[in-house]
């Protein structure tokens, strides 16, 4: 399977201030009463959670509804389903990462990306605070948890070779998605595959402090960790709803900037039961998230085309990616 199971998370001609520079604290009616909402469905890449909110945001404060859509927001039965899902049509839009949606269609599964949600790596190499590790290098004779996905050991390796080191001398240890017990025993001496915004957040809160390492520092692209999915024929067919989510959904974010507390308190009354929510891990993951999320000048969810290109050849250098993939047919800014 290429697709990894996260540990957690278009371009309108208006940006977050334009969208919403005084975000309404009341739910906003639909523009167009008499008309019926065109429905669209959203997968989600995993269980509600702080990088969700401005999907719920924009739902409960009527953002969806003005641009004249009905949003029904899904939690996946399997993290692997998105992409699949979105591609036959089961659902209308799906959130995935960067580099699976190359992936995918470098096996053929015909989906498109409309907007980067998180723009930069939430999955980082995590150390103990006391480890011997203080970069890449240091990892030789050491052992390396991972859940045996082949993104993630090609992330390590590049790391290690920037920094100097010998990828070949670092023992990688299958830890499935234990993460947690698998730094927090001494089982391994890293992990990689945890997020900045949740898996560290919770181990400094067991005991358990952890030094991360962003691999955007050690010759990994800078991609971007949460992006929206289409399928290339939803692009082709539904491309008026997909603007009008966009601007909605860049609504909910400029509330969600303008009002954290009231954003997650939203969030929280959609917590799924199998999977509660912890608020003081949602609150600093949301303070993680925000910078990671802003696009500066140019609208909320805007994609640059050199970080396609750069994660594009990248994947191909690394033998995760077949000859012939385009990063522009990837993505498109709407």
């Amino acid at each position: 399977m290429l697709l990894v199971t996260t540990a957690c998370g278009g371009s309108s001609p208006s940006g977050d201030a334009a969208a919403s520079s005084a975000p309404s604290q009341a739910p906003i009616a639909s523009a167009s009463p008499a008309e019926p909402a065109h429905k669209l469905t959203l997968m989600l890449d995993w269980y509600p959670n702080a990088v969700h909110s401005f999907l719920y945001t924009a739902q409960e404060q009527g953002y969806f509804a003005k641009q004249g859509l009905d949003v029904e927001i899904q939690m996946p039965a399997d993290t692997n389903d998105a992409l699949k899902l979105v591609a036959a049509g089961k659902v209308d839009l799906a959130l995935s990462y960067q580099p699976q949606v190359l992936m995918a269609r470098g096996e053929k599964i015909p989906v498109k990306t409309l907007a980067s949600i998180v723009r930069h790596p939430l999955t980082h190499l995590m150390v103990p605070v006391d480890s011997s590790v203080h970069s890449p290098k240091d990892l030789a004779g050491k052992n390396v948890g991972y859940s045996s996905i082949p993104l993630y050991e090609a992330i390590v390796k590049t790391m290690v070779k920037t920094d100097g080191g010998d990828p070949d001398k670092v023992n990688f240890v299958d830890v499935g998605y234990d993460l947690i017990p698998a730094i927090s025993t001494g089982q391994t001496d890293a992990i990689m595959g945890a997020f900045i915004n949740h898996e560290q957040l919770i181990l400094q809160k067991e005991g358990h402090p952890v030094n991360s390492i962003d691999p955007a520092k050690y010759g990994v692209p800078d991609y971007s960790e949460l992006v929206l999915v289409a399928s290339d024929e939803g692009v082709g067919t539904r491309k008026d709803d997909f603007s009008k989510f966009l601007a909605a959904m860049r609504e909910g974010q400029a509330y969600v900037k303008e009002h954290p507390d009231e954003a997650l308190a939203i969030l929280l009354k959609h917590e799924d039961t199998t999977a509660p929510l912890d608020k003081d891990i949602e609150t600093q993951s949301l303070k993680v998230l925000l910078p990671l999320m802003d696009a500066g000048d140019k609208p909320f969810g805007y994609q640059d085309p050199a970080s396609w290109d750069k994660v594009r050849q990248w994947l191909s250098d690394n033998g995760l990616l077949p000859a012939g993939i385009q990063a522009g047919d990837a993505f498109v800014n709407l």
